[in-house]
């Protein structure tokens, strides 16, 4: 695959665009979770403004009064024509996709067709709580295969856990988050193959939640997983929430592999209804036309990275960083400090500062935060002073 590289934009950075005083003016999550004097550096929301290319489709739809019922193919070739440009990647067939209501919802949706009450679905901790709350929820077991102390994934640990699933014949899933929240890791394409040649090996399916692939770090390239060799029977959860910050505006895309084809067509029509008109006339304008302020953005999120890195190394040296290959979330070991399991809470009672809890990202996340590198570089270095200052 030949991708093109990120590009200078010209585009102010976003993440240096609005005031304190201004974000707290909102009410989603982030913003309203807790008490005003609790500096917010948790939950994956950005401290950004819209895309105006976004801005300008929802403004021109409000106007129109196009607030009805969802339908086309529009969704699916922007992210298609994005695929190709970004990654190289020409291998997105918009006959093989299907709108769903958002990337979690999706997961559920591709876990019922490839996998029956009970049966094993195995996931790469720590990682994205959600994966232990829907499989859970829908009935299914959820399998721990670890990460490796380089936070990769461990194919003989992954070897050894598929074989576990499938004893006795059970069908079995991989829920592969890539790239990797918490830790930031971008799988490579070996790695990926990898993993496809196991599941082939011990009939283990694949769902791949893909939803932080437009945001790597400068050099670093994403491979979709249906793009590797073994692929082809693989089922993909993609969406432009993550990256353009669209969270509140649902939508996202299943996409399957040229051998999974028959098993997204058994997926019930009225899974479709789910997704918001508005989300994905938002969603399509900012893979089709919103990559200069997505480029801007990613220029600022390595800026970032950095700034944390040093602000950690000069205030808070105990702590354990490794910068993310992708997402803008920032994977703290803080066991050294001696907080216990739960360092999260010290610093919100502490130094009233909000960082997301490892606890819930299952095995190898006690005693490791998650901080949300989406903001300003002021933000991010009163957050900082603040846990710092939790410990005297």
């Amino acid at each position: 695959m030949t991708r093109i590289p990120h590009e200078t934009s010209g585009e102010p950075n976003p993440l240096r665009t609005l005031t304190l005083d201004r974000l707290r003016c909102r009410t989603s999550m982030k913003w309203r979770a807790y008490p005003d004097d609790v500096l917010p550096l948790w939950v994956a929301e950005m401290d950004v403004p819209l895309a105006e290319p976004v801005v300008h489709a929802l403004t021109e739809a409000l106007a129109l009064g196009d607030t009805g019922y969802p339908a086309g193919t529009g969704y699916a070739e922007a992210l298609a024509g994005f695929a190709e440009k970004r990654w190289g990647w020409d291998g997105l067939a918009v006959e093989r996709t299907a709108i769903v209501p958002d990337v979690m919802l999706g997961v559920v949706e591709m876990l019922k067709l490839i996998t029956g009450p009970g049966d094993p679905v195995v996931v790469n901790s720590p990682v994205y709580p959600p994966f232990y709350q829907f499989v859970e929820h829908m009935d299914r077991r959820v399998i721990e295969a670890p990460l490796g102390a380089d936070l990769r994934i461990d194919l003989d640990t992954l070897d050894e856990t598929f074989r576990r699933a499938t004893t006795a014949g059970r069908r079995a899933a991989f829920l592969l988050c890539s790239p990797h929240n918490p830790t930031g890791t971008v799988h490579t394409a070996g790695e990926l193959a990898a993993v496809a040649a196991l599941a082939d090996r011990h009939g283990v399916r694949v769902v791949a939640d893909e939803i932080h692939a437009p945001i790597t770090a400068g050099g670093v390239d994403f491979v979709p997983y249906l793009s590797v060799p073994g692929g082809e029977s693989g089922l993909s959860l993609m969406s432009a929430s993550k990256a353009w910050n669209l969270a509140g505006l649902k939508a996202a895309l299943a996409v399957a592999g040229p051998a999974a084809a028959a098993d997204l067509a058994r997926l019930p029509e009225e899974v479709s209804h789910g997704p918001s008109h508005l989300g994905i006339i938002a969603h399509s304008a900012a893979l089709r036309d919103g990559t200069a302020w997505l480029d801007a953005l990613l220029a600022g999120l390595d800026d970032n990275r950095r700034l944390c890195a040093d602000l950690l190394a000069e205030h808070l040296p105990a702590i354990t960083y490794r910068p993310g290959e992708a997402t803008y979330l920032a994977w703290l070991d803080c066991r050294a400090l001696g907080l216990g399991d739960d360092p999260a809470d010290v610093f919100l009672r502490r130094g009233r500062v909000a960082l997301n809890s490892g606890i819930p990202f299952g095995t190898g996340g006690a005693g490791h935060v998650r901080l949300n590198l989406a903001t300003s570089p002021e933000l991010i270095t009163e957050g900082v002073r603040r846990m710092a200052a939790a410990l005297d």
